[in-house]
């Protein structure tokens, strides 16, 4: 592994919901997913709503977008806000119209596992698996099969953003930040947040360059600057 960085958080722009859960930068811009009312939102560079999109998620805790559709991290039972009748208080992959957010297919997760971060990669999906042990794994979103699992020790995996070969994934409780070899399962890099950082929930990359959003204390938006010292 490389050296350890150290990095702290720096907010981008404020939060377009009150508890932004999951992230993802695209060419469009980046789509934030709201846990209490479930909406995505998708921002411009600057933080500006372009579009907002209600999903039929509960408990909404990742979201991601590949093969022109929306998916969404539906993480089980809600408690922060009045059951809808779509709810079904299970984990579940979602595959949404990102233009509506109507439901077009949804997956179980792996012997019914909460699940966290969701990232497109060529086709097929990384989750977040709290089966144990904890898991990273690949998906096929046609039939959610198992391609590739490998164990992860550190707790809480959350958000993820693959780059090039390694997968980055958030640690949310130590402020913890892992780069995973995709095929080897190694950790191949790690950044330490400062202590007084934002906890990371959900994770992307722009141009080389961290993205993180909480839901805790400091909710928000924020770009993450590593020390390379």
């Amino acid at each position: 592994m490389n050296a350890v960085k150290r990095g702290y958080a720096v907010e981008a722009f404020p939060t377009p919901c009150k508890a932004p859960n999951g992230m993802q930068w695209t060419e469009e811009g980046l789509w934030v997913i709201d846990q209490i009312l479930e909406d995505a939102y998708l921002l411009d560079g600057s933080g500006k709503i372009l579009r907002k999109v209600p999903t039929v998620t509960e408990n909404s805790s990742g979201v991601t977008v590949g093969g022109g559709y929306l998916w969404t991290a539906s993480n089980g039972k809600t408690e922060l806000r009045p059951f809808r009748p779509t709810d079904t208080h299970e984990s579940w992959v979602l595959k949404l119209d990102s233009r509506t957010g109507e439901l077009v297919a949804r997956f179980p997760t792996l012997g019914g596992s909460r699940i966290h971060g969701i990232e497109w990669d060529d086709g097929l999906l990384w989750v977040t698996a709290f089966i144990d042990p904890q898991s990273l794994m690949l998906v096929d979103p046609n039939d959610y099969r198992v391609v590739r699992k490998f164990q992860v020790k550190m707790d809480r995996p959350h958000g993820l953003a693959g780059e090039g070969d390694g997968i980055w994934c958030a640690h949310t409780t130590d402020k913890v930040i892992l780069k995973y070899d995709k095929n080897a399962g190694i950790v191949t890099d790690r950044i330490d947040l400062r202590k007084d950082s934002p906890a990371p929930h959900g994770l992307s990359i722009r141009r080389g360059e961290l993205w993180c959003c909480d839901i805790g204390e400091k909710r928000g938006i924020y770009r993450i600057v590593v020390n390379d010292e």
